[in-house]
């Protein structure tokens, strides 16, 4: 049965905690939209100064492959294993693991300041990713488990809000740090050791509905495979200005990393305001909220392929944003719909996967159309098109929320 991503569950707006009685509130959904950021570091944080770490190997066979994954690597493990993290939330817990995350986060993301060769840059970053994969995993599935009905669409938008505006101070304090050392930004990974302190005090794992020895009822895949196949895409759409807008601008002349971080943080505004602007949309459902997001973002990178003026890249950056910050909680929105407790952590794995997926084929697909092509620009002005594609694909299929019985 599928039902208008704007109708109301039959659950309490509320969750209430099983050991005190006290409701979700701020401290909770602050310390998990904190969490949330956290994913946003590990892909802006080295975006300014991915140029120089291409330059500080440049003896290291396939350097020009190897630097964007050092970016993008984290992406694939979530994807790889974001599902896997989906079925331990839902049968083992969402605190517990939350928590040993952010800290195994500080260790593995700070773990670059040390290391000296490319390779073992990226096997850290790996290793980032499997904590990400959990994090963000768990830190979506609490606010699903707290919140519902419009509580929760105001939460999925502002958890896009709040990692959009936290990557604009991240473009920016990486691009600073690294016009000193390409290695200082990795400092920035032990934030998450207070951010597990105080999921410790503050977040609780609600109540479970199933005996232990009770099997999980299946997910709902006929109506999901939609949502999670435009979800694949739209990771790809997504990443786009966040790996290729230091390379754009280096193509036009702008190679200073403080230049590239600030222009770069003022892309990532139009991407705050998108994500702000869903909890008012969302009530027209994805027919609208998910092909608009796509329309924009389409558009915004067309206009990016061909940008040779910094106020035109600024100009692109920011329409891409736009569509960018309203894509991701459309999306998300759309997938879980009103899936029971039991289903939550599995589905949020599997988008959760899909999404990262995507992300980290762009910089690949990027690659590879630009040999083809004979550009970068006219590689991303390609995915503009299919982003609009995209857009009008989800238009004609008038999509529904997918939603199971309670």
């Amino acid at each position: 049965m599928s039902v208008r991503s704007d109708a109301v569950p039959s659950v309490e707006e509320i969750a209430v905690d099983p050991a005190t009685g006290r409701p979700a509130g701020r401290a909770q959904a602050l310390v998990l939209l904190f969490s949330s950021c956290l994913s946003v570091l590990g892909a802006v944080l080295l975006a300014p100064v991915l140029p120089r770490i291409q330059d500080a190997f440049a003896g290291t066979p396939g350097v020009e492959t190897l630097t964007p994954v050092v970016l993008t690597a984290p992406a694939l493990v979530i994807g790889l294993t974001a599902v896997i993290a989906g079925r331990i939330v839902d049968r083992v817990g969402r605190k517990r693991l939350l928590v040993g995350a952010l800290v195994v986060y500080a260790f593995a993301g700070t773990a670059p300041l040390w290391l000296d060769s490319l390779q073992m840059v990226v096997a850290s970053r790996v290793v980032v990713g499997l904590t990400e994969a959990a994090i963000m995993t768990c830190c979506t599935t609490l606010l699903a488990d707290y919140f519902s009905g419009a509580q929760r669409e105001r939460y999925f938008g502002l958890q896009v809000v709040f990692t959009t505006v936290s990557a604009t101070v991240f473009f920016g304090v990486g691009g600073a740090l690294g016009a000193q050392d390409w290695r200082a930004p990795f400092w920035l990974y032990a934030v998450s050791l207070p951010l597990a302190a105080l999921a410790a005090r503050y977040v609780w794992q609600p109540a479970p509905r199933l005996a232990r020895d009770e099997r999980l009822p299946r997910l709902p895949w006929a109506q999901l495979a939609v949502p999670v196949g435009v979800t694949l895409v739209g990771g790809l759409v997504f990443y786009v200005l966040i790996v290729e807008l230091s390379f754009t601008l280096d193509a036009i002349g702008v190679e200073s990393p403080g230049a590239i971080g600030a222009i770069s943080a003022i892309g990532s505004l139009g991407t705050a305001v998108g994500a702000f602007s869903f909890g008012r949309l969302a009530r027209l459902g994805p027919t609208v909220t998910v092909p608009a997001a796509f329309a924009l973002s389409g558009i915004g990178l067309f206009g990016l392929g061909f940008a040779d003026t910094v106020p035109a890249v600024v100009v692109a950056a920011v329409v891409t944003g736009l569509g960018n910050g309203l894509l991701l909680p459309a999306m998300l929105s759309w997938a879980l719909g009103s899936l029971s407790f039991e289903q939550r952590g599995r589905a949020t794995g599997v988008w959760t996967s899909a999404l990262f997926t995507g992300q980290f084929a762009c910089p690949l697909v990027v690659l590879g159309l630009t040999g083809v092509l004979g550009g970068l620009g006219a590689a991303i002005a390609l995915l503009g098109a299919v982003s609009v594609a995209a857009a009008a694909g989800v238009r004609l299929s008038r999509p529904v929320a997918v939603a199971t019985r309670h």
